[in-house]
C-alpha cells in the first residue's frame, strides 16, 4: 500500500467505531468510514473538541452536526498547492487527501519525462490531479459533470497561482467526452480517471461503473499513442479491487502500447495508532 505521508495540514488522528478523526488545518472533523470495523480505544483527546461530526442516515445520505464555531470555508495546502475546503453533503469537504500519493506519481513522471506534457484528466473533481499536473508543466484537460465542482477546480487554481497556466476546463459527459476527442484525432500524453460507481452526466446520463468501465478504458487507449506516458485510473467502489484494475490495464494497454502496470491500495497513516487505513485502489500503465 502507498500511504500518503506527506501532508503538513491534513492528518489522520484516530480511528475507531467506524469513524475517522480527522484535522483539516485548524478544523477537526469526525467523519463515518464503514472500514474501521474495530473498536478500539480512542486515543485523541480531540475526539471531545471536534467542530462537527457527520451522521449518515440509515435511508441514506446523512446531516452534519457543528459542535463547536467553525468557518463555513477554510484553505490546507499540500506543498504549493492550495484547496479550499467546505462540508458538503455525504460527508466530503471537497478533498480526498490520500489522492496525494497518485498527485505527486504524476509531478515525478511528468518532471522526468523531458518534454512538455498533455494530459487529460477525467472525473476530475475539484481538481487536485489537475493542479498537480499543472504544477509540473503539464497542459491539462480538466473534465468533470458537474458544474459547481469544475467551478470549484477553477478556484483552487487560483488559489494554488496556477491559474495562467494552460489549463482547459470542461463541463461534460466523460464518456461522450473521450469519444468526441477520437473523432477529432486528439491524442493525450497522460490520462488520469477517477470514475464513480454511479452518476449522472450534466445532460441525465447514467453512468453505471462495472457496465461503462471496460468501453471507456478501450476509448481512452484510442487517445494514447507508443509515446505516451501513463493511465492511471483510481476507485473507491467496493469489490473492484486495485487487482482488478490492473488486469484491466494490462489487457487493454501494454499489448499495443509497451510498458508496464502496477496496482495498489492507497491510504492514510493513522497518528494514534501507526498503521495506515485503505482509503482507494489505484492501477497505473506507464512507460519505463
Amino acid at each position: 500500500m502507498r500511504a500518503a505521508n506527506g501532508w503538513k495540514e491534513y492528518e489522520l488522528l484516530d480511528t475507531s467505531g467506524g469513524e475517522r478523526l480527522e484535522r483539516w488545518g485548524d478544523i477537526i472533523l469526525i467523519r463515518p468510514d464503514p472500514q474501521i470495523l474495530w473498536r478500539s480505544p480512542r486515543r485523541d483527546p480531540r475526539w471531545q473538541t471536534a467542530h462537527a461530526r457527520y451522521h449518515r442516515s440509515k435511508t441514506g445520505g446523512g446531516h452534519w452536526e457543528t459542535l463547536r464555531p467553525m468557518p463555513e470555508s477554510w484553505r490546507i495546502r499540500y506543498g504549493e498547492l492550495t484547496f479550499g475546503l467546505k462540508p458538503m453533503g455525504f460527508k466530503h469537504t471537497g478533498l480526498f487527501p490520500e489522492q496525494a500519493v497518485n498527485w505527486d506519481w504524476c509531478r515525478r513522471t511528468i518532471q522526468q519525462a523531458g518534454r512538455p506534457l498533455k494530459v487529460l484528466n477525467l472525473f476530475a473533481y475539484t481538481g487536485g490531479a489537475t493542479l498537480a499536473c499543472a504544477a509540473a508543466g503539464a497542459a491539462v484537460t480538466h473534465v468533470d459533470a458537474s458544474k459547481g465542482m469544475v467551478a470549484w477546480a477553477k478556484e483552487n487554481a487560483v488559489l494554488s497561482g496556477l491559474a495562467d497556466r494552460p489549463l482547459r476546463w470542461l463541463v461534460d459527459d466523460c464518456v461522450k467526452f473521450v469519444q468526441r476527442e477520437i473523432r477529432r484525432g486528439n491524442t493525450y500524453d497522460g490520462i488520469l480517471l477517477d470514475p464513480p460507481s454511479y452518476g449522472r452526466g450534466p445532460g441525465g446520463e447514467v453512468w453505471q461503473l462495472e457496465e461503462k468501465l471496460y468501453d471507456l478504458l478501450t476509448d481512452c487507449r484510442r487517445l494514447l499513442t507508443p509515446e505516451s506516458c501513463f493511465l492511471i485510473i483510481n476507485s473507491y467502489t467496493t469489490g473492484l479491487s486495485a487487482s482488478v484494475m490492473g488486469y484491466l490495464l494490462g489487457e487493454l494497454l501494454p499489448p499495443q502500447l509497451g510498458g508496464n502496470v502496477q496496482c495498489d491500495e492507497i491510504g492514510l497513516p493513522v497518528t494514534a495508532t501507526g498503521l495506515v487505513l485503505p482509503c482507494g485502489a489505484t492501477a497505473i500503465w506507464h512507460k519505463e
